[in-house]
């Protein structure tokens, strides 16, 4: 029976084959042997450039300018480098050359390892000494902002809390007018300034007291919240003013600090909770004067008239209460705290506002992986030009020479005579 012949591999149909193949092999080693001859020395130079970011990301980190501290973040960086090149070394001149699947998987799985440990060890810090400073800055101008809106909300609490004075006054008045009506013996009926007017005007000057305090507010508020818009202001000017940044930061975090204690000022200045308290005071606490009426039916309609006020006391205390209930109901202020960080600490946190450093800090460490790939290609087609059953067939003159002596020195042992002395 006919056999039918094996079919091509579809992905070897565009490669030479024969003698073809074999030049095509040739011509690829003679350019394989060419890069390999600086190969190295641009693997050392990358190793060189990381260590050297490196090192200076590694002084953002270090307080102490000493020579030690110099001693330790160079000892670091020269580490780094060695391991960057020897690690990229060895992948370069082994996952090219292994040839079973299991050996591949085996490398390319530590070369992701390598990869990650490169970034643990490396690429932040070169990342923090490509970018730290601005990252410092914009945490800076971050802070900022959580700190104005701190600042507005407990500004508009305590306003709120202030608004209250208008209700306040409206209860007052609307007492002052019932004692102005019981002088004129419209509200009892009973003319004169007796039992009930005496109830009327002590719930008046104690609104009226309360107003004084709700009004007595208004300047500490205003000056308390432009204090902090000044301070909110110079912090602002910190984050952006050219200098040293860790004289900037220091500054930065004194004005933190005093604006937070103005944020939590103007929570204090806040006069709802005062409101609230009053309020229950204005129902609780009635001192009831003694009846003053000539006759029993006279003390008989004060009784009444007092019972009537006391219950309108009530309503408006209830009335002032949920007000001031409604204004601290309002979401509280933000917690604005400044916690300063290091450069490399700050190019973490805020690393989506700098991709493009990061990008470039792993690729100058990850670059020598785009090599690797190149030259497993490469040295797949040759293997693919000279069939796998070919084995390595370069020799050099000295090897040649060395071969043609050793042939001559086995045929005269095998014929019994001394080696003689050849030259090839």
């Amino acid at each position: 029976p006919r056999t039918e012949p094996p079919s091509p591999d579809p992905r070897q149909a565009d490669l030479p084959t024969g003698r073809a193949g074999d030049r095509y092999a040739r011509e690829l080693e003679r350019h394989l042997d060419w890069l390999d001859s600086f190969t190295s020395t641009a693997l050392g130079v990358l190793s060189a450039a990381s260590g050297i970011y490196t090192y200076l990301g590694v002084r953002t980190l270090l307080d102490d300018p000493g020579l030690w501290t110099t001693f330790a973040a160079l000892a670091y960086s020269i580490a780094v480098s060695v391991g960057i090149f020897v690690f990229w070394s060895y992948l370069l001149r082994l996952l090219p050359a292994v040839r079973s699947a299991a050996s591949r998987i085996g490398l390319m799985l530590t070369m992701v390892l390598g990869s990650l440990a490169i970034i643990a060890m490396s690429s932040w810090l070169n990342a923090a000494a490509l970018a730290g400073g601005a990252a410092v800055e914009t945490h800076m101008a971050t802070t900022v902002q959580n700190y104005q809106t701190s600042l507005e909300r407990a500004h508009a609490n305590a306003v709120a809390g202030q608004s209250l004075s208008r209700d306040v006054a409206r209860v007052r008045q609307s007492f002052a007018d019932l004692s102005e009506q019981e002088a004129g013996g419209t509200l009892s009926g009973f003319s004169g300034r007796g039992a009930v007017f005496r109830v009327l005007i002590q719930k008046q000057a104690e609104l009226q007291a309360l107003e004084d305090q709700l009004t007595g507010v208004d300047a500490p508020i205003d000056q308390t919240f432009a204090q902090g818009n000044a301070i909110l202001s110079r912090m602002r000017g910190i984050s952006v003013e050219p200098g040293p940044l860790q004289d900037r930061t220091v500054r930065f975090s004194s004005d933190a600090v005093e604006l937070a204690g103005l944020i939590t000022q103007l929570r204090q200045l806040n006069p709802a909770p005062l409101v609230s308290r009053a309020a229950q005071d204005l129902s609780d606490a009635v001192i009831l004067p003694e009846l003053d009426g000539a006759t029993a039916a006279t003390r008989a309609g004060q009784t009444s008239t007092i019972n009537a006020v006391l219950g309108l006391v009530q309503q408006r205390a209830q009335t002032l209460d949920r007000a001031a209930a409604e204004v601290m109901a309002l979401p509280d202020p933000d917690e604005a705290l400044y916690t300063p960080l290091s450069a490399a600490d700050a190019v973490i946190t805020y690393a989506r506002n700098f991709v493009p450093a990061w990008a470039g800090a792993i690729s100058i460490d990850l670059l020598p992986a785009v090599l690797v790939f190149i030259i497993m290609v490469v040295q797949a087609a040759i293997r693919a030009g000279r069939g796998e059953g070919h084995s390595d067939d370069r020799m050099t003159v000295g090897e040649l020479r060395a071969a043609l002596i050793a042939s001559d020195m086995l045929r005269q042992a095998e014929q019994g005579a001394s080696p003689r002395d050849g030259r090839g």
